[in-house]
């Protein structure tokens, strides 16, 4: 897929919000057999990764920004309204744990911005940042492994949503991409997964309904505000009318009668607004982003003396040399990875 390539004068300057524990914990599981041990004789292969893909993922993108969304582990807000939030979830490997505690330690010793916030997720970080870059006239790339962020995808917002291929073999969506490989507008994608719901976050979907069920339904009208109103005012007529006309036109079977009768039921309404409520991102989070500030975090280039020192600790010297060379450089090559058309 062609790049488009503005000259950087042309460019709006980007923000890179990098959900952390994300990186974490697949490079934990992807490099647990190499044992890598830091120079105090620690694990180091998670944090490891993560810096490897922090750099290249930097080199990729030329960000003038990065910022790192972590997970509060003292206190959850989601957890507190419903104590079944992601229970059932496999308890981390102890070695996990103690990388995950040590993160933002190491992010902000380069000098880059991380944000815990209290009671929330990385995941708010992300949507705060998408609102940020939305008002300050920036552009925006979330790189996660998790779909909630694709959400906050907009017309100055696109999501790298990493799977095994890494930072250059990931899907970067935006609004046109994400319509196209999961036949869902990002304005509707809140209201489909509050549908669909969210299994590793135990979080179950309304009845019947499945993602094909909520993605064709989500396409026909413009919110689900204006489905609950059809099933009052008309019972569903006006709806079950759009999905018939939409299954004759593709030659696909008629899917209205099953679908409304699901949305009938009492309970459906109340778990939908219940997993819209859970699901939706804090976007009105203090970034703490000053880029009017020369050498506030965050900022890049980082300094040579200070990437040199943090990294040097990981034990690998290659990893050392190329973060030098990468986030403390004043000019960045203006290039992003290749979206992939395709991939899942």
């Amino acid at each position: 897929m062609s790049v488009d390539r503005m000259p950087p004068a042309a460019r709006s300057r980007l923000l890179l919000c990098i959900d952390a524990p994300s990186l974490l914990h697949r490079n934990h599981h992807a490099r647990v057999g190499t044992d890598l041990r830091d120079q105090g004789g620690r694990p180091a292969w998670a944090l490891h990764g993560m810096v490897r893909q922090i750099v290249e993922a930097v080199e990729a993108f030329a960000p003038d920004a990065v910022v790192f969304g972590l997970d509060d582990k003292a206190f959850s807000v989601r957890a507190q309204a419903y104590p079944a939030y992601k229970a059932g979830r496999a308890e981390k490997d102890p070695a996990l744990v103690e990388q995950l505690g040590r993160a933002g330690a190491l992010l902000d010793a380069l000098g880059l911005l991380t944000l815990t916030p209290p009671g929330l997720e990385a995941d708010d970080v992300s949507a705060s940042a998408a609102a940020w870059a939305r008002r300050s006239g920036w552009r925006c790339v979330i790189i996660t492994s998790d779909r909630d962020a694709f959400a906050h995808i907009s017309e100055t917002t696109e999501v790298l949503r990493l799977i095994d291929g890494g930072i250059h073999g990931s899907p970067l969506l935006n609004p046109a991409r994400l319509l196209a490989m999961y036949g869902v507008a990002a304005e509707h994608y809140l209201e489909y997964a509050a549908l669909r719901g969210d299994a590793s976050d135990n979080l179950p979907g309304v009845t019947g309904i499945g993602e094909k069920g909520a993605a064709a339904l989500l396409a026909q009208v413009a919110s689900m505000r204006e489905v609950w109103a059809d099933l009052e005012h008309t019972d569903g007529a006006t709806i079950a009318a759009a999905l018939d006309a939409d299954a004759a036109e593709s030659g696909q079977r008629r899917i209205s009668v099953g679908l409304l009768n699901r949305l009938r039921d009492p309970t459906a309404r109340q778990l939908f607004e219940f997993n819209l409520e859970v699901m939706a991102g804090h976007d009105d989070l203090d970034l703490g982003l000053t880029p009017d500030v020369p050498g506030s975090p965050g900022l890049l280039p980082l300094e040579e003396a200070r990437v040199r020192h943090v990294v040097s600790h990981l034990g690998v010297e290659g990893t050392t040399e190329h973060a030098v060379r990468v986030l403390s450089r004043r000019t960045h090559p203006e290039r992003v990875p290749d979206p992939g058309p395709g991939r899942p």
